[in-house]
């Protein structure tokens, strides 16, 4: 096969598997990704709609991208924009409709699952290098503006930073402990300090073998 067509594929594949593990973690309501615990904090505090909000910081870090390596964005990122959200409805939804009622025990494992697929669909659309979505530029710029820096370690400071900045805002906005850990939960706290280390093991056990790339380490 075309290595342009796999490269395709891939990013695809990376954004369609994005938007699914998105709506498997809203729906399992144990913390969602670190870059939504933001955009929750950030919607608590700013009184305008959700969607304009979403359009408005994804702009900032799409200007973050372009200035400092524009090669980041592709076709991936425009599919990223104008798709996830309804991938992640529409997975949402359909996790609500065949598990009504899911005790906590499923809802521990659909997190799980969640946080696997998430990083194996970021694996696959950085590997194949057609555009990423505009927050997973930033940790990608930094740690190749750094070459000292691995992008394990930038991504966890990324996601880190992200929570953080998430949870100051809820507590300021006044909501309660209950309705934040909806949004900041266990989840949350995983995916800000393992993702960065599973993308980079799926990157080079999955995706580059996948474009026929020798495995870096």
């Amino acid at each position: 096969m075309n290595q342009m067509v796999k490269r395709i594929i891939m990013s695809v594949l990376g954004v369609v598997i994005c938007g699914i593990s998105v709506g498997m973690f809203k729906f399992a309501a144990l913390g969602i990704d670190p870059f939504q615990s933001l955009m929750s904090g950030l919607d608590a505090v700013i009184p305008i709609r959700f969607g304009t909000l979403y359009i408005i910081v994804n702009v900032v870090l799409l200007l973050f991208a372009l200035i400092f390596d524009r090669k980041k964005i592709g076709i991936a990122t425009f599919i990223n924009l104008f798709l996830l959200g309804y991938i992640v409805e529409f997975s949402q939804g359909l996790c609500e409709r065949l598990m009504p009622d899911a005790p906590l025990w499923l809802r521990v494992v659909i997190l799980l699952i969640a946080i696997v697929i998430l990083c194996l669909s970021s694996a696959l659309y950085f590997t194949a290098d057609l555009g990423v979505s505009t927050y997973d530029a930033v940790a990608l710029v930094w740690s190749q503006k750094q070459s000292k820096l691995r992008f394990a370690f930038c991504r966890v400071i990324c996601d880190f930073v992200c929570v953080a900045i998430g949870v100051a805002l809820l507590l300021f906005s006044g909501q309660s402990i209950t309705e934040i850990f909806g949004s900041v939960g266990v989840g949350t706290i995983i995916t800000a300090f393992f993702m960065g280390p599973l993308i980079t093991f799926f990157n080079v056990h999955v995706a580059q073998p996948m474009l026929g790339k020798p495995k870096e380490k």
